[in-house]
């Protein structure tokens, strides 16, 4: 009897031990987990673009001058050659004042006067050539029956020569006095006068036809107004040559390879676009951003490679957002970023190995989209910790959190 005493006594101090052991063993700490493994990676920089004509045309005024209202609006499409785009009237005269009036009128009344003078000239000098050319004739006949002397015949036929000047004369005097008369009489020509009664506008206007096949993109304004030669009128360009113009910082632009592909999203419609680099300017400019920080950026040019039905309602001046590849791969062994952290000067990742965390130096390679290549360290298949806790120590048991 005192020995199963004995006996059930050791058993509870067993079982006793046993749960105090059970409490007091450290719990494996739940960790969230991710496996290496090969897939593309790419490294990208990306920005907010815009889109633009390549070849605008920007058309403005010849000549100063009255523009009608604009005969094309945003939007219209234009042929080269054929669609007039703008028309040019000329320039309304000034108003004249009470003194300028009057003296424009009795210049008028003069010149009227001196062409009265010139058309009675002009009648006389016609009535003296024809009396002289009748004298000619009566003395050529005299002549050839020797009634008169050869000089007398000279001197009528030098009298007829005179009379034809003299009428010459007076035709051109007449000619000028009527040039008077219409230059003085422009003098009077108002604003409401400018056009001669029944004439076209179209008449005395330079109209303005389309340099390029395209679409009208501005018109500066639309309502008829006075214009300098060399003021815009309208802007045409061809929708389905466009280009991107990027804005990168300079850190970001020495990394970008001429030729890079670029993948253009969040620009309306569905799915990637594809587009290249062009061109990277050699001078950067200042700019300062939202927060006030002075940045220094360099604006590239990117041309697409997606055809114009694969990106139809994109236009000039539209916002999209545009990714640079920098580098690319496909089967790149990689991990995510965040199993990585800092140790010993390098990179490091707990991998699970029968249940505990081993802390493992690893070497990284590229970097981009929460991934990492990873170069050496863990083979594809290996589980690593993501986001360690400060308290995870090497070797310490783990577990996958539960889902």
């Amino acid at each position: 009897m005192a020995s199963l005493r004995m006996i059930g006594i050791g058993v509870g101090a067993l079982a006793l031990a046993g749960a105090v052991v059970w409490a007091v063993w450290p719990e494996p700490t739940a960790v969230d987990m991710a496996r290496v493994s090969r897939a593309p990676l790419q490294v990208t920089v990306g920005a907010e673009g815009i889109t633009r004509v390549r070849e605008p045309y920007a058309i403005t005024a010849p000549i100063t001058g009255m523009t009608t209202r604009s005969p094309v609006q945003v939007g219209d499409p234009v042929t080269e050659g054929d669609t007039v785009v703008a028309i040019i009237q000329p320039a309304d005269p000034a108003l004249l004042d009470v003194r300028t009036r009057l003296q424009a009128e009795a210049a008028v009344t003069e010149a009227e006067a001196a062409v009265r003078l010139a058309e009675s000239n002009l009648e006389r000098a016609q009535s003296t050539l024809d009396h002289v050319t009748a004298q000619l004739a009566r003395d050529r006949a005299l002549a050839e029956r020797g009634t008169i002397p050869r000089r007398m015949l000279e001197d009528i036929e030098a009298q007829h020569v005179s009379a034809r000047q003299g009428l010459s004369a007076a035709e051109s005097e007449l000619d000028l006095h009527r040039a008077t008369l219409a230059r003085t009489r422009a003098q009077l020509v108002g604003p409401a006068t400018r056009l001669l009664p029944g004439a076209d506008p179209g008449d005395c206007c330079v109209e303005i036809v389309a340099p390029h096949t395209g679409t009208v993109l501005e018109v500066s304004d639309l309502s008829a107004r006075l214009v300098q030669a060399g003021s815009p009128l309208l802007v045409i360009g061809d929708l389905t040559d466009l280009e991107i113009e990027l804005d990168l910082l300079s850190s970001d632009a020495v990394r970008v390879p001429p030729g890079a592909r670029a993948l253009v999203d969040r620009w309306g419609g569905d799915g990637l676009l594809e587009a290249r680099v062009r061109r990277i300017e050699p001078a950067a400019f200042t700019r300062v951003s939202a927060l006030g920080i002075e940045e220094q950026r360099v604006r590239l040019r990117l041309d697409f490679d997606t055809p114009p039905e694969g990106r139809n309602g994109l236009g000039d001046r539209f916002r999209v957002h545009v990714r640079v590849v920098l580098w690319e791969g496909e089967e790149v062994l990689q991990l995510p970023q965040a199993a990585l952290f800092r140790h010993a000067g390098g990179w490091a990742v707990f991998a699970l190995e029968e249940g505990r965390a081993r802390l493992t130096p690893v070497e990284i390679g590229h970097q981009s989209g929460g991934q990492a290549e990873l170069l050496d360290g863990l083979a594809p298949g290996a589980q690593v910790v993501l986001y360690p806790p400060s308290a995870l120590d090497d070797g310490a048991r783990v577990r996958p959190r539960a889902e």
